[in-house]
């Protein structure tokens, strides 16, 4: 007859979960900075095809949103603070004295490299993190 001390795996299933969460939550946090790269690189691209002062150029920014995010869901925000560059608004939309020069909606455009990317940095980010207590 065969006797199994299961006494030493007590607590395993925790362990497990709680590993699997941090690997979870590791790699989602850097897909979805991979993600917000490249949209904020675009942005900033797009602004410096009609940089005048480098004020918008220097009040675009990629910030990750904590409130907005959960253990699965990371959230970015990639947008132009408005005190440092409150013409943006102008420069994205135009108005009835000049034209529009989007700089963050040609970004969106990206949305399928912005894909990619993530994927690609949470694939590398899952094989840094196998093995790792």
């Amino acid at each position: 007859m065969l006797t199994i001390d299961a006494s030493a795996l007590s607590g395993l299933a925790e362990k497990v979960k709680a590993y699997s969460e941090r690997v979870q939550s590791e790699v989602a946090f850097a897909g979805a900075a991979a993600m917000a790269t490249v949209i904020y690189q675009g942005a900033r691209g797009n602004a410096e095809r009609n940089r005048k002062s480098g004020l918008l150029l220097s009040a675009i920014y990629r910030v990750y949103a904590e409130d907005d995010s959960s253990a699965t869901l990371k959230t970015y925000h990639v947008s132009w603070n408005k005190k440092r560059a409150p013409h943006g608004y102008q420069i994205e939309f135009g108005n009835s004295r000049s034209p529009a020069f989007p700089f963050l909606r040609p970004a969106m455009a990206l949305a399928g490299d912005a894909i990619i990317a993530g994927n690609d940095r949470m694939a590398e980010r899952l094989t840094e993190t196998k093995g790792r207590p």
